[in-house]
């Protein structure tokens, strides 16, 4: 893998981030294929709305087929028709977040399966096993991620944890055969000067990027920003640097601001699939009933296929007659305007006016308060 910075403004990036399976334009958005598949998409649906890179979810393809399967079928490029790159998360946030049986320890986390009630065991070692079976272009070692609020305490003892565990991680990566990448993640809580700590002796064990993560776990938006703002530049420069499950649009704007290259998060597929729409003035809730006679499309500034062919009356219609049809044109559209919002922003940078944009992206997307979930 190779990263290369092509242009800057302030502090955000245009860069390349070459892999096995092409080039990947940063920054960059990566939809979220849990179980090797974006959710309502086909391959050819992501090719068209302009994804590069898509992210597979490590915890679920090891419980269901198993990375054996996987691998067995070709690895994960092949598994699931996508000819682009691939990056896979550690499984560790699923762990701690889902799997409600667990025992940690420095060997690593116990928790019971809840497709089987089966007893699992990741360690960092097998972690980084699992993902080469998969075949993923970028990988993640094993982490803690503790929700906020956490005491210091926690914090500290987590932390250790975690470089511990990325020193392992680092060793078992460094025996493969070098097909793939490894990220290291910073953690660190909400304390400026653990996350400070983390930067420097994770920086130290020599990873191919570096991930910012910990961060949308409940923690107040001036303090998710002004920390993504310092673990950023203290990160190497030559390296890309990845703000993980942080996905809202106003969020990736002040982020790529910050100097991040990289994103994932199940916002617009799953927003999508809870009747949410996000355009270019805001996220739309297309199930309320203020849309059924209305003629005008999502957003009028969108190219997608959903915004060219039907209204939101039409939308509305699907969505609230359950048509399976409904989930598929909201997450076309969501993902075609993440994307086209990664683009914009390149594109601003490239010409060094980003300023410029964020300043009239905030002038017209109004946040909603809208739930839809």
């Amino acid at each position: 893998m190779r990263f290369e910075v092509t242009a800057t403004d302030g502090a955000a990036r245009r860069g390349q981030l070459t892999t096995g399976h092409g080039v990947v334009d940063t920054p960059v958005f990566m939809p979220v294929g849990t179980q090797a598949t974006v959710k309502a998409l086909t391959p050819e649906d992501l090719e068209a709305a302009g994804a590069q890179i898509v992210l597979g979810n490590t915890y679920h393809l090891l419980l269901r087929p198993g990375p054996d399967v996987v691998r067995d079928l070709g690895g994960l490029h092949r598994f699931m028709g996508w000819r682009g790159a691939i990056l896979t998360d550690s499984g560790g946030f699923q762990v701690f977040s889902l799997a409600k049986i667990r025992k940690l320890s420095d060997d690593g986390v116990e928790f019971r399966a809840p497709l089987d009630g089966a007893t699992r065991f990741l360690s960092p070692e097998s972690v980084v096993d699992i993902q080469r079976a998969l075949g993923a272009d970028v990988t993640m070692p094993l982490d803690e991620c503790l929700a906020y609020p956490a005491t210091r305490e926690a914090t500290e003892r987590s932390l250790a944890l975690t470089l511990r565990w990325a020193e392992r991680a680092r060793a078992a990566h460094a025996a493969g055969d070098g097909g793939q990448a490894l990220f290291g993640i910073v953690q660190g809580g909400s304390y400026e000067d653990l996350r400070a700590e983390a930067v420097e002796r994770t920086v130290a064990l020599g990873f191919d990027g570096y991930a910012i993560g910990g961060m949308a776990v409940g923690e107040p938006k001036p303090t998710m920003v002004e920390l993504t703002a310092r673990v950023a530049a203290a990160l190497p420069a030559d390296r890309p640097r990845y703000l993980m499950g942080v996905g809202k649009p106003e969020d990736l704007v002040e982020s790529v601001a910050c100097g991040v290259d990289m994103f994932d998060c199940v916002l617009p597929t799953r927003n999508a699939r809870n009747g949410q729409a996000f355009t270019s003035t805001g996220p739309v809730t297309i199930k309320q009933a203020r849309w059924t006679r209305e003629a005008a499309a999502l957003d009028a500034a969108c190219d997608c296929y959903t915004c060219r062919t039907f209204s939101r009356g039409y939308l509305r219609h699907l969505f609230v007659s359950e048509e399976l049809l409904a989930y598929r044109l909201l997450t076309l559209h969501n993902v075609r305007f993440y994307l086209r919002l990664m683009a914009t922003m390149r594109e601003a940078i490239a010409a060094r006016t980003f300023d410029a944009f964020r300043r009239a992206f905030f002038s017209r997307y109004v946040l909603s308060s809208d739930r839809v979930c």
